[in-house]
């Protein structure tokens, strides 16, 4: 059986700018550190895969000295810990609110593949409960349930490890090369690259002018008949995609794979 695997942020909607960044500074904010991320700040940030890995870079000596945190890890893990969930909380409340609409093609390429029989799979370096919230919002209660959902902590090492895309590829029982994952940032791509399986990369304004020179296939968005069109940035692939991404294009993508 064929799968299409989703990665979360970015690529169900585009949570970073309108979702996790501002989850993240509110939450700066709510337990008094001097922190701020600006969006060009943030860009860097999100060359670090996880939220509390990137919580965790602001914990140098003398941040941890002049805000009075623990010094030893356990006190650090702990402390880390409660900022996360303070901000998964803020961020799922968003999501819930309706402040992230789903990227262009999304639910409709879904559709399209479970009607087509193909496994379904969101695998995510965010939270759990922000990857169910973001995932619900965008194809529906009912269609999540058709997804098999890795997300947070579940592999030791993140994205750009490939991991997170093996343990996919174990939970699925499916070969590499019956396995079309799509991305939205060189980090994802690298994961899915040493997983040994396909990558479609759809960019966001976070993403654009990275490398994705190892994608078979990059476009602008999945677009739609009645919304946003398609536009082909690299194409490296057999698809011959029009105004929008359809399920034989992603099986193109199997087949030159």
């Amino acid at each position: 059986m064929p799968a299409l695997v989703f990665d979360c942020d970015g690529v169900l909607a585009d949570t970073e700018r309108d979702g996790h960044l501002p989850a993240f500074n509110q939450t700066f904010a709510e337990f008094g550190l001097p922190v701020r991320w600006s969006e060009d700040e943030y860009a860097v940030k999100l060359l670090i895969g996880g939220g509390k890995e990137r919580m965790a870079s602001l914990l140098t000596q003398e941040f941890v000295a002049a805000n009075g945190l623990p010094t030893d890890a356990a006190g650090q893990r702990e402390v880390l810990a409660r900022w996360h969930r303070r901000k998964t909380e803020l961020y799922t409340a968003m999501v819930a609110g309706g402040r992230l609409p789903g990227r262009p093609g999304v639910a409709r390429l879904v559709d399209e593949a479970h009607r087509a029989g193909w496994a379904l799979a969101v695998a995510s370096t965010s939270a759990e409960p922000s990857v169910w919230a973001v995932l619900e919002h965008v194809v529906g209660a009912g269609r999540a349930r058709d997804f098999t959902v890795l997300a947070g902590d579940i592999v030791p090492a993140k994205k750009p490890a490939p991991d997170i895309y093996r343990l996919a590829l174990e939970r699925l029982d499916a070969a590499p090369d019956a396995v079309v994952v799509v991305e939205d940032s060189r980090n994802g791509l690298l994961a899915a690259a040493g997983a040994g399986v396909t990558c479609l990369v759809t960019v966001n304004g976070y993403t654009e002018h990275e490398d994705f020179a190892e994608a078979a296939l990059v476009v602008s968005s999945l677009g739609d008949p009645d919304g946003e069109r398609t536009t082909v940035l690299a194409n490296r692939s057999a698809a011959r995609p029009g105004g929008w991404i359809t399920l034989d294009d992603v099986a193109a993508l199997l087949k030159e794979a």
